[in-house]
């Protein structure tokens, strides 16, 4: 089955590229084309359908879009569904990344690790034209004292495990077992088949 993947992330693209192998993934970049959708929904999943409908009416192909974000308990779920622009404009780039993550060191500095919980959430959608599919995923957590590790993208340097290790410290493949996008990948795999 071929489905255009409704993101310019390439860290994104990547994990689902491995995550969906089954399927024939297409990219943006390949068909040449550069939709932005201005993410201005109040949930996960609003943002996720708004994205998937608008590509698909631009480009006629069924579409996988996603949106996700960290929830931190202690600050009431606090960036949630503004995680990609709380310090302004949107941007994808490990600059604007480091920088959301150095402000969010920086804001629970003095909080102790059993505040520091955090729930990484990935709400992916597919839409062929007719009908939406959905799946979520959740990853709980801890947001770490600091950077660690070099794999990864967006938050895994400061994304802590029960384990200790962030997700940055993790190969591709271990990521890939636990990720909320994993999760979100399978569930929408079940959508699938039931709708066979």
């Amino acid at each position: 089955m071929k489905m255009l993947i409704g993101s310019t992330n390439f860290g994104k693209i990547k994990e689902i590229k491995e995550i969906l192998q089954d399927f024939e993934i297409i990219t943006l970049k390949e068909i040449k084309n550069t939709i932005e959708v201005i993410e201005d929904q109040n949930t996960f999943l609003g943002n996720a359908k708004k994205k998937a409908k608008q590509i698909y009416e631009i480009t006629k192909i069924p579409t996988l879009a996603d949106d996700s974000g960290i929830c931190i308990k202690e600050f009431n779920g606090w960036p949630g569904v503004n995680t990609a622009r709380f310090l302004g404009q949107d941007k994808s780039t490990n600059e604007y990344s480091r920088q959301r993550n150095e402000y969010i060191l920086q804001k629970m500095k003095n909080i102790q690790k059993q505040n520091r919980k955090v729930d990484y959430i990935t709400v992916v959608v597919y839409y062929d034209g007719k009908k939406y599919l959905i799946g979520q995923g959740i990853l709980s957590g801890y947001i770490a004292n600091q950077y660690r590790g070099n794999n990864g993208f967006g938050f895994d340097e400061i994304f802590e495990l029960e384990d200790g290790r962030t997700l940055a410290e993790l190969t591709n493949k271990e990521k890939n077992v636990i990720s909320s996008r994993k999760k979100a990948l399978e569930e929408l795999k079940i959508e699938f088949l039931n709708r066979i």
